[in-house]
């Protein structure tokens, strides 16, 4: 296991390596620049700035610059003599940022990132919950009225987008029954309607894909020789199946994991919550090119990180995988 974490890990320093590249660049092309939307500055002050942000350097020195902040001090030659501590050492600069130029992408990451967890956490428990109850239910009442509601259910999740779910939940839940808030991160409950909303969507597909993958365990020659030694149906279930049906779902939380705990963008947006999500469209508008990158980033590293994890939590839950 640790050779495939770590042949997986070295096949992670390219793709990040693209992701960083083609966001640079991309940002670069297009038109406007992070002062653009500022009042008129004369040509000395815009000189100054762009000289303070190095953004008057030839664009091949301003890309391998920041690759080479972006790259841990200990892989700097000659780092271990300026006795770094191991934040220092293998901690990642994003430079600071160009909307807030008295704060670092480092320090809006980590103000604006614990927000997003928390709705991601709870819309994934919503997601779970949901979802895997959704999909059990389906299976083990195939071709009943059962299967067929909760089919639609999760097929009118999957229809639905979070850009129109959101405001409807906000004018039935918030404006005409008035039990939430429309927007805001101020009271516990303020949580409710957004992991909700962001938890449904997700728990959609987690149900069909649970409803399939059980369908297809119940079927298995194991699934007869368990119940023809006499196990009850809720330990043929949960006990044997239950194992083998979830496989579909854990390839399917790898991404979906890492979309959920950085908050979604739409739903941040709607909902006015201040978390990384929202931030990072804010960035994109505000052409800050520092925060831009430093959240994609984080991002792709959420992405590789869980899509590991799904990988070795499919091996551990199918013994016929290995870790090749």
């Amino acid at each position: 296991m640790l050779r495939f974490i770590g042949r997986r890990l070295l096949e992670a320093i390219p793709v990040m390596w693209i992701v960083i590249t083609g966001t640079f660049f991309m940002q670069r092309f297009v038109p406007g620049g992070p002062f653009t939307a500022e009042r008129a500055v004369t040509p000395e002050v815009q000189h100054n700035l762009d000289a303070y942000y190095h953004l008057d350097d030839p664009l091949w020195k301003q890309y391998t610059d920041y690759l080479w902040d972006l790259t841990p001090k200990a892989f700097h030659p000659l780092a271990l003599k300026d006795g770094l501590d191991l934040k220092a050492a293998f901690g990642v600069d994003f430079r600071p940022s160009f909307k807030y130029p008295n704060r670092t992408v480092n320090e809006i990451i980590a103000d604006k990132l614990p927000v997003s967890l928390e709705l991601g956490a709870a819309s994934l428990a919503v997601a779970l919950v949901l979802g895997l109850t959704l999909g059990v239910l389906a299976a083990v009442n195939r071709d009943t009225w059962i299967d067929r509601l909760c089919s639609s259910a999760a097929m009118t999740g999957i229809c639905v987008p979070t850009f129109v779910l959101a405001p409807l939940a906000v004018l039935i839940f918030a404006v005409h029954l008035q039990w939430f808030n429309a927007s805001g991160w101020n009271d516990p409950s303020d949580l409710v309607l957004p992991s909700l909303t962001l938890g449904c969507v997700y728990a959609a597909y987690i149900a069909r894909l649970t409803r399939g993958g059980l369908i297809e365990a119940l079927s298995q020659d194991y699934i007869r020789t368990a119940r023809a030694k006499g196990a009850s149906e809720t330990r043929v279930i949960f006990k044997h199946a239950l194992r083998g049906g979830v496989l579909p779902v854990v390839s399917f939380l790898g991404p979906a994991i890492s979309n959920i705990l950085t908050g979604s963008f739409v739903i941040e947006t709607v909902f006015q919550i201040p978390g990384l999500g929202r931030e990072f469209v804010n960035s994109a508008f505000n052409r800050d090119y520092t925060l831009v990158l430093g959240t994609v980033v984080l991002y792709a590293a959420f992405i590789i990180a869980c899509n590991l994890l799904a990988d070795i939590a499919q091996v551990w839950l199918n013994p016929k995988l290995k870790f090749d």
